[in-house]
C-alpha cells in the first residue's frame, strides 16, 4: 500500500481521497477549508495541519487545485519537503504551460511528476469512474496508473509532460459545444412540439448521441440522475466549465487554432454565468437559451 500525501480535498479532491482510503492506501490530507478536512477525516483521510505536513511522509503527491498559479505556489512549498523521488500527480485543470513548468520544478528538486486532470466530474469522483488523462514519461505513468485505476475506470497515457492538460482542454471544447447543442435542440423540439422522452429516444441512438445528452441530459425526465432531476444542482459548474472555455480560448490564440465555436460558446457560458447561473450545473444553460427562445432573441 502507497503513503498518498492529497492536497485539495474539495468537491472532486475528497472523494477522490476517500477511495484511496476504501482500497487501502494511507491518506494525509490537506485543504484550507476546515469543512473540507473535517468531511475527509470522515472518510478516513488522516488530516494535516498544513501542505507541508501532508507530504513529508508521502510516496506520491496528489494535487486538486483550482488554478495553475494555485499548482505552482503549492509546489514551491512542498518539493523543498518532500522525501528525494515522490511521484508529483497533479490533477488539476490547468493550462499547459503551467503543467510543464510545474512539472520541470518538481524534476529539479529531485522528483517524478505527471499531469492527470480528470474527467466526469463530482458524480464520477465519488463513484470512483473518472476518467485521467496523463502527460508524463512512460515510467511515470506506470508508476501512478494502479493509484489511477483505484480513483477512476480509465487512464489514457497522452503524451509527455502537459499533454494532459492538452487533452482535458480539448475535451471539454467539445463537452461545452455540445451541450448548447443538446440544450437547443430540447428547446427547438419543445417548439415543435415534441416530449422530452421522444427526442431523447431518438437522439440517444441516433448520430446526435453524446455524453451531453446521455449522462447529463439538460431536461428532467429521460435521465434520472442527471442535474436537471435537482433543479440544475452541479454535477459540473457553469463556472467550471467557463474556466475550461476560457483555457480553450487562450491555447487557441498561442497556437493559431481557429476556434470560432468555441469562442462563442465561451461567450454563451459568460453571460449565463453572469446571470446567476455560475453555481449552477452547466446544462442549466438550456434555461439561458429558453428565455432567450421566448423573447425572441438571437444569441
Amino acid at each position: 500500500m502507497t503513503v498518498i500525501g492529497f492536497l485539495g480535498l474539495g468537491n472532486m479532491g475528497g472523494p477522490m481521497a476517500a477511495n484511496l482510503v476504501k482500497a487501502g492506501h494511507t491518506v494525509h490530507g490537506y485543504d484550507p477549508v476546515a469543512a473540507a478536512v473535517d468531511a475527509a477525516e470522515q472518510a478516513g483521510v488522516a488530516p494535516a495541519g498544513s501542505a507541508v505536513q501532508a507530504v513529508r511522509e508521502a510516496e506520491v503527491v496528489i494535487t486538486m487545485l483550482p488554478s495553475g498559479a494555485h499548482v505552482l505556489d503549492c509546489y514551491r512549498e512542498v518539493l523543498v519537503e518532500a522525501k528525494p523521488g515522490t511521484l508529483f500527480l497533479d490533477c488539476s485543470t490547468i493550462d499547459v504551460a503551467a503543467a510543464r513548468q510545474a512539472a520541470e520544478a518538481a524534476v529539479s528538486a529531485g522528483h517524478a511528476a505527471i499531469d492527470a486532470p480528470v474527467s466526469g466530474g463530482v458524480v464520477g469522483a465519488q463513484a470512483a469512474t473518472l476518467t485521467f488523462m496523463v502527460g508524463g514519461s512512460t515510467d511515470n505513468f506506470a508508476r501512478a496508473e494502479g493509484l489511477l485505476a483505484v480513483m477512476g475506470r480509465r487512464s489514457v497515457h497522452c503524451g509527455d509532460s502537459g499533454a494532459g492538460q492538452a487533452a482535458k482542454i480539448c475535451n471539454n471544447l467539445i463537452l461545452g459545444i455540445s451541450m448548447v447543442a443538446v440544450g437547443e435542440a430540447f428547446v427547438l423540439g419543445e417548439k415543435l412540439g415534441l416530449s422530452h422522452q421522444a427526442l431523447f429516444d431518438v437522439a440517444s441512438t441516433a448520430s446526435g448521441q453524446c455524453w451531453a445528452l446521455t449522462t447529463n441530459c439538460p431536461v428532467p425526465g429521460p435521465v434520472p440522475g442527471s442535474p436537471a432531476n435537482r433543479d440544475y444542482q452541479p454535477g459540473f459548474a457553469t463556472a467550471l466549465m467557463l474556466k475550461d472555455l476560457g483555457l480553450a480560448e487562450a491555447a487557441a490564440a498561442e497556437t493559431g487554432a481557429d476556434t470560432a465555436l468555441g469562442k462563442h460558446t465561451a461567450e454563451l457560458f459568460r453571460a449565463y454565468a453572469a446571470d446567476g447561473g455560475a453555481g449552477t450545473d452547466f446544462s442549466g444553460i438550456i434555461n439561458a437559451i429558453r428565455d432567450r427562445s421566448a423573447k425572441g432573441e438571437q444569441a
